[in-house]
């Protein structure tokens, strides 16, 4: 009977080991948002294919690696990332060919004739994990955390505040003297 008990106890702990660690890295990646509302760390930042723009090599729901350099290291026709502020006041993150890098003004030309400063350049995409931006979209959205992160969270928070009000109540003073 004690060995069962103590293979519950492990198993537990292994399950809210893994738990934690899932929440703690997903607070990680909301915490490093730019004000463009991507993830960002430093030079390298973490685009989810939305269906508004995919093309053959950037499919729906994949997670793109884009990573940003100066604008001298860019060259003609490769593919870019931007930030395309509309005229509403939000942003909209559009994928162009490069026609024409100016260095003496660090920005770049799209083929489209659409020029863009280094500010709203994000990079070129350097990694791409198919469907993997369709869950990290499900639990980066505001429902997806409250439901997925907070709310299990909050379970055990309640549950261990439980348990400590029983061990007081009802425990034993001298369970090992």
């Amino acid at each position: 009977m004690n060995f069962i008990r103590n293979v519950k106890r492990i198993l537990i702990g292994i399950v809210l080991v893994v738990f934690f660690g899932f929440t703690i890295f997903m607070t990680v990646l909301l915490l490093n948002y730019n004000k463009f509302g991507v993830t960002q760390f430093d030079d390298t930042s973490l685009l989810i294919i939305k269906n508004s723009f995919s093309s053959e090599k950037y499919k729906k729901n994949s997670l793109v690696v884009v990573e940003s350099k100066p604008v001298k290291n860019y060259k003609e026709n490769e593919e870019a990332f931007v930030y395309h502020l509309d005229g509403k006041g939000g942003v909209d993150i559009q994928l162009g060919v490069i026609a024409q890098v100016h260095e003496a003004d660090n920005a770049i030309t799209f083929k489209n004739g659409e020029t863009y400063s280094d500010e709203f350049i994000m990079g070129t995409g350097e990694k791409i994990y198919a469907d993997l931006g369709k869950y990290l979209s499900i639990v980066e959205s505001k429902w997806g955390f409250l439901f997925i992160i907070l709310v299990p969270n909050f379970f055990l928070f309640i549950y261990q505040l439980y348990s400590l009000i029983v061990e007081i109540k009802y425990g034993k003073e001298d369970e090992y003297a």
